[in-house]
């Protein structure tokens, strides 16, 4: 197993992307009348101070039928929001990594049932956090952490910023969100740190993505950034996807907000022309909305885009099952009622239970300032929602799943 890591690709610094092919929305089975309400109710939001601006793609049948920049880019400037605009994607991250470790498993190179320790011999000491009686025990282990729990989020890690018992607390005490940490020194310092349960004792959404991007750079040789351009990035010509950008791109960043407009909060995302440290594969990538729909689109083809492979269709298959036992517990306000959680995707799992739209199968994620996508094979439809918002992500969601189904004839 190689040891080092190379460095960084270069930001992107042009917009090269090619376009996917496009359609008229009723020769894919979507309604225009239907999509210009939806246009309508976004251009309400912008009117109402909800969010400086959107774009929503919407593709069926191998083409897109509909692509639209509503409202600004930024609050402050009068640049309107443009099909090009470059955003924060978050946790959209996620899957694209995610397919990056499906494809050091084709390689041979990862078992899903290889043990973390096996390549990170420092989680070999960590124990379960458990509140007894007021006060904090540690427990060992009953079996390790593998490369399924952490694809899936049952490895027991935590998130700093979901929950406030006394995991949380010491993941913001051992400062795990520093963009100036190396991969390696994140691992480290979560390796330090107990666990909020048994591994596959439970749904926790995490860093364990984080700690797959480490994986990577050790299985591969590479760094996460060089990996993912090598692998996935510049197959699918999505030139526009880095962990930063170019300072020749910084007409097209899209800002949010300065304070939420319905709490009044600050909002403070990063610096995407910053070029970080630490590459988090949990959720550093900035990106554009045709970038990630060229991403949707080899997902909706089984892993293939313009005769390139990506990865494996019976991978692919196996990463959009929902690998979650029944009755496992979860937390229903990330992971909502009626869906289940693959290898880096949610998973609808009932026609129904949920409070909107959607067919069994489709899988998706999102970004925690505001940008989402879905792909839906049973319609042969995937759509990709990108704002910059946080505190409006659930509510555009929803919003825009609503629309964009009212559409399919």
């Amino acid at each position: 197993m190689p040891s080092s890591v190379s460095s960084a690709p270069p930001a992107p610094s042009a917009s090269h992307t090619p376009p996917l092919p496009q359609d008229r929305p009723e020769a894919l089975g979507l309604s225009s009348q239907r999509l210009e309400k939806m246009s309508d109710a976004f251009k309400r939001e912008i009117d109402k101070g909800t969010t400086p601006g959107v774009t929503v793609l919407i593709a069926r049948r191998g083409a897109v039928g509909w692509f639209e920049a509503l409202g600004r880019q930024s609050p402050t400037a009068k640049t309107p929001m443009a099909p090009d605009s470059i955003f924060r994607i978050f946790s959209m991250t996620k899957p694209i990594v995610s397919v990056g470790v499906m494809q050091l498993v084709e390689d041979g190179e990862l078992l899903l049932d290889d043990p973390l320790t096996k390549l990170i011999p420092e989680f070999s000491n960590q124990s379960v956090a458990v509140v007894n009686a007021g006060k904090l025990e540690l427990r060992p282990l009953i079996r390790p952490i593998t490369i399924q729990d952490l694809l899936r989020h049952t490895s027991g890690l935590a998130y700093d910023h979901i929950g406030d018992g006394p995991v949380q607390k010491m993941y913001q005490q051992a400062q795990v969100r520093s963009r100036k940490i190396s991969n390696a020194e994140h691992a480290s310092r979560i390796a330090a740190l107990p666990l909020l349960c048994q591994p596959g004792a439970a749904w926790n959404y995490s860093r364990s993505t984080d700690v797959l991007g480490r994986v990577i750079e050790l299985v591969s040789g590479r760094s996460l950034g060089a990996f993912l351009s090598e692998r996935i990035l510049a197959p699918l010509g999505m030139s526009d996807t880095g962990f930063h950008s170019a300072p020749a791109n910084k007409g097209r960043i899209a800002e949010p907000f300065a304070a939420d407009p319905w709490t009044g909060d600050k909002v403070a995302l990063f610096n995407p022309l910053e070029q970080p440290v630490m590459e988090s594969a949990g959720g550093g990538l900035v990106s554009t909305t045709m970038d990630y729909a060229r991403f949707c689109q080899m997902l909706l083809n089984g892993g293939t885009l313009d005769g390139t492979r990506i990865i494996g269709r019976k991978t692919l298959q196996l990463m959009t099952a929902s690998h979650l036992a029944p009755n496992l517990p979860t937390d229903t306000s990330i992971l909502t009622p009626g869906h289940g959680f693959g290898l880096g995707f949610a998973v609808r799992t009932e026609p129904g239970i949920a409070a909107f739209p959607g067919s069994v199968g489709q899988f998706f994620w999102a970004g925690i300032a505001g940008t989402f996508f879905w792909v839906d094979p049973a319609e042969e439809l995937f759509a990709v929602f990108m704002s910059q918002g946080p505190g409006q992500r659930d509510y555009f969601r929803t919003l825009v799943r609503d629309l964009v189904y009212a559409a399919v004839e």
